[in-house]
């Protein structure tokens, strides 16, 4: 594949987070056009399509795949039906860009990754944090070794939702949505921890349903051991006024820290470095950019892997071991107890969901030891 003709790609969906899909596309012309877009209700699919100039409208991924010959398709809806559309997709020789989270569980994490080995196809995730100018810097100083081992890390999401956030049927279940914010908001925050510090071994975890009307937590807390001996915090909050994302990374050699929202630019991080090295400060600020982080940053990333031949990120073995953090927080925080990387594996019940059926404020099983007899 070559940049002698612009990359095709359709999205399947076209509720709120497809619009930053279509507009990365958009800014990203003349590399790739929007050939089509997929929705249930077809006035707003129609209505997307003529803002973001798309050719075609399907009401299903069937007609999507028998119709168009695409080079990429974007799945933007509800988390219960990314696997199996990102499966369609990998089956009919479609690379699979999906939002977050990938999956609903381990277990149908591990039936993506099959398919992706099986077809060849790479279904990937949207981690937009990891493409960030300064979070590439970092992860490319990290690989060099100039910043000396990694020894404490914070990773803080603290947001704030209403409870008219969950109006939506498809929010705050753990069947439809996953999870709470462990699955939905944090998740971009530790997964670029995870970028920049690599394999985590063990984590102790908390879960609490503080004050929404959800089935699912709406804060959880952990303590994360890494391969490296390094040791994070991760928190993450929907009951947060203040709203505040936060990475802290301590390295032997330097600080370097970010605090944004949404998304971040070079000024949203601070780089100190320790006494004796300030040399490194002049390769923190080497490059510097005003682009956003964003989904534009991974497509462009992605175009560029595709038009290479090359493996674009992030793969499913990148946001698998994401997705098992994840779940090896529920299941720490309901049972009480640690979990090792890999333990979730087998019969273990937080392999097949992330409630485990061991959420100790379901009405009905109201113990971890009753939901796992």
């Amino acid at each position: 594949m070559t940049h002698d003709r612009p990359l095709i790609a359709a999205i399947i969906g076209t509720g709120a987070i497809a619009h930053a899909h279509a507009q990365a596309i958009v800014d990203l012309a003349p590399r790739v056009r929007l050939a089509a877009v997929v929705d249930l209700d077809a006035d707003r699919a129609q209505a997307f399509a003529q803002q973001f100039g798309a050719d075609a409208v399907y009401s299903t991924a069937e007609a999507l795949f028998a119709a168009e010959r695409l080079d990429l398709v974007h799945v933007c809806t509800p988390p219960q039906t990314h696997v199996p559309l990102a499966i369609q997709a990998l089956r009919a020789g479609v690379p699979a860009l999906v939002e977050k989270p990938t999956a609903l569980s381990l277990a149908e994490m591990d039936e993506l990754v099959a398919v992706s080995r099986e077809t060849g196809v790479p279904a990937l995730t949207v981690f937009q944090h990891r493409y960030g100018a300064a979070a590439q810097r970092l992860i490319r100083l990290v690989r060099e070794g100039v910043l000396g081992r990694p020894l404490v890390a914070t990773c803080e999401t603290l947001w704030h939702r209403t409870p008219e956030y969950f109006d939506l049927p498809w929010r705050g279940r753990w069947e439809v949505e996953g999870g709470g914010p462990t699955m939905g908001h944090g998740i971009h925050q530790f997964d670029l921890l995870l970028a920049v510090l690599g394999p985590w071994s063990r984590l102790t975890a908390f879960a609490a349903r503080q004050v929404l009307p959800t089935d699912t937590e709406d804060v959880s807390m952990a303590l994360v051991e890494f391969d490296s001996g390094a040791l994070a915090t991760v928190v993450n909050s929907i009951v947060s006024p203040r709203e505040s994302s936060r990475l802290r990374f301590d390295f032997e050699h330097a600080t370097v820290e970010v605090e944004h929202v949404y998304g971040y630019t070079d000024a949203d991080w601070t780089f100190t470095p320790a006494p004796g090295h300030d040399e490194l400060a002049a390769r923190w600020t080497a490059q510097p950019s005003d682009e956003p982080s964003g989904h534009r940053g991974q497509i462009a990333a992605i175009l560029d892997a595709l038009a290479a031949g090359e493996e674009p990120g992030v793969g499913v073995d990148d946001a698998r071991r994401t997705l098992e953090l994840a779940a090896a927080t529920y299941a720490s925080a309901f049972r009480g107890a640690p979990v090792r990387a890999g333990e979730i594996a087998g019969d273990d019940p937080f392999l097949r969901s992330m409630d485990g059926g061991a959420v100790p404020w379901h009405p009905v099983k109201t113990r971890p030891e009753e939901a796992l007899a």
